[in-house]
Formats: C-alpha cells, sequence, structure tokens
C-alpha cells in the first residue's frame, strides 16, 4: 500500500468511518470508499418452495464439511428428525436477502461473512453472530461491540454452540 497513490475499501463511512480514517492517516493516501453493492430484495423469493416454507417457518441453512458430500451424510442420527417440520435443512443456495426481509423471519442466526453481514445490516430481523474464521470474529467485534446491532453467542470450550445460548442471546437483543 505504501505504493499505491490511493486505498479502496469497499465498505462505507457509516460503518468503518474510524478505520478508513485512520489507515488515511497512516499511510498518508486518499481513502476511496466504494460501498457495498448489495440487490433490492425481493417482496418474497421466487421459488415456491421458499415462500411456503416462509409461511412459518424459521431458516436452518447450512453446507456440508469437508469429508461429507451432502448436509444429510454430515447430519448426526435423527438431527433431521429433529428439525421436523419446524424448518428446513438446505445445503445449496438460499435467496437470503428475500428470506430476510420476510415478516415472518425475527431473528438472523449468522456466521458474520461479509455477504451476509451487509444483508443482516438491510434487513430487520435481530442479529446473533456465531463467527468462526478471522474475518468473521473482526465482522462480529464491529456489529456487536462498535455498532451495537446484534449480539454474539458464546461458544462452549468445544467449539459447540447450545440452544440455551441462541435463547439467551435472542432475549438480549429483545432489549
Amino acid at each position: 500500500m505504501k505504493c499505491c497513490d490511493a486505498i479502496s475499501i469497499r465498505t462505507c463511512h457509516e460503518i468503518e468511518g474510524a478505520f478508513c480514517d485512520y489507515l488515511a492517516s497512516q499511510y498518508g493516501k486518499p481513502v476511496l470508499l466504494t460501498g457495498p453493492v448489495l440487490p433490492k430484495p425481493l417482496p418474497t423469493p421466487s421459488e415456491d418452495r421458499w415462500a411456503q416454507w416462509l409461511s412459518g417457518f424459521k431458516p436452518v441453512a447450512l453446507k456440508p464439511p469437508t469429508g461429507a458430500a451432502t448436509i444429510e451424510e454430515a447430519l448426526p442420527e435423527g438431527s433431521k428428525r429433529g428439525v421436523g417440520g419446524r424448518g428446513v435443512v438446505h445445503g445449496g443456495w438460499v435467496p437470503q436477502p428475500s428470506i430476510l426481509s420476510h415478516p415472518s423471519v425475527g431473528c438472523f442466526v449468522s456466521h458474520c461473512g461479509f455477504g451476509s453481514m451487509w444483508e443482516s445490516l438491510t434487513s430487520d430481523p435481530q442479529i446473533v453472530l456465531v463467527p468462526e474464521l478471522p474475518d468473521q470474529i473482526l465482522n462480529t467485534r464491529l456489529l456487536a461491540e462498535v455498532l451495537k446491532v446484534a449480539v454474539e453467542i458464546e461458544k462452549e470450550d468445544n467449539g459447540l454452540v447450545f440452544k440455551g445460548e441462541l435463547v439467551q442471546s435472542r432475549q438480549i437483543s429483545d432489549g
């Protein structure tokens, strides 16, 4: 960055202004903010499957872990039965902005990846964060500690999160 004429970051001053100002002062370069590029969510998902699901259920969307070909293969025995008629286990792409904008979604449990972070900020559900990777941890600190628009879940020493922590975090975010 010492050899460039300017620094460009995909963010906005309202979210990361202090960080951008710090970079500008440290490098003596202008910091150009491009802002997030977010599509306007559709009023309802276009696929009948998601519209039907949203009429009364809350989301559970996962991708298979390393070593498993599908979500179903990776789940412990009985997990899919445990979700029952209360949710959907889906390993593919979902129209997340549309799902988050649906009135039946009251809480979004997120890993706080960059895309999900912006999508959650442009939707109404309360945000509960469970970060895994370093960038997700930084995003989580920004949303939970700096902007105070989300709540982070405390994980057990083994890295697991239990239902009680999710319920407690939801109650905290309700105020």
